[in-house]
């Protein structure tokens, strides 16, 4: 009985060890990590408002929609809402934006088609911008590429975009615009 109980003090004593020696490389690993200085505290900016335009279809665009029973021109109107964020520091020129855009097109021809697009991109001081990320729609998923320049007048921000959207059944091209007013 005497025998067992060194026997446990022997194990307990060398998993305290091997504990020991693993926080002390932990800790020695993560050194750097502790030196490492923070950037700057970011601030937010909510730029969501009306968004607005045209999109034109191609031939394949449209063949994929009539064969889903959705009857449309090559261009239709689209009407949405943009919820922007974008994420700035005091000296910095370079902001960087995540919007959903949801948007219901082809209303000038009595038909609603919905889309819904997350972007994450980057803005220049002058307001011009780059984004890209998915695309959801009746047409099929795929990635939109937008550009386009921020015009600002005041709290007033006007966007003007331009996104292209290519995928398997052909390319999308939108020109939107729309407000928001700045806000935080």
């Amino acid at each position: 009985m005497h025998t067992s109980h060194r026997l446990s003090t022997f194990k307990s004593g060398s998993a305290l060890r091997h504990a020991a020696r693993g926080a002390l490389l932990a800790l020695v690993l993560c050194a750097p990590a502790l030196c490492q200085t923070l950037p700057p505290v970011a601030k937010t900016a909510d730029l969501s408002g009306p968004r607005f335009g045209l999109t034109i279809l191609s031939d394949g665009v449209v063949k994929t929609l009539e064969e889903r029973d959705i009857h449309v021109g090559p261009h239709i109107s689209q009407f949405g809402w943009q919820f922007e964020k974008q994420f700035y520091t005091v000296d910095s020129g370079l902001t960087m934006v995540t919007e959903w855009i949801a948007l219901v097109g082809g209303l000038d021809q009595s038909v609603a088609l919905p889309s819904l697009s997350w972007m994450v991109g980057v803005r220049m001081r002058d307001g011009a911008e780059f984004g890209i990320g998915p695309n959801i729609t009746p047409a099929g998923t795929a990635l939109v590429l937008a550009t386009g320049m921020t015009f600002r007048t005041g709290a007033l921000n006007i966007p003007v975009n331009i996104a292209v959207v290519p995928s398997k059944s052909g390319s999308r091209v939108s020109l939107m615009t729309g407000f928001s007013l700045r806000q935080r």
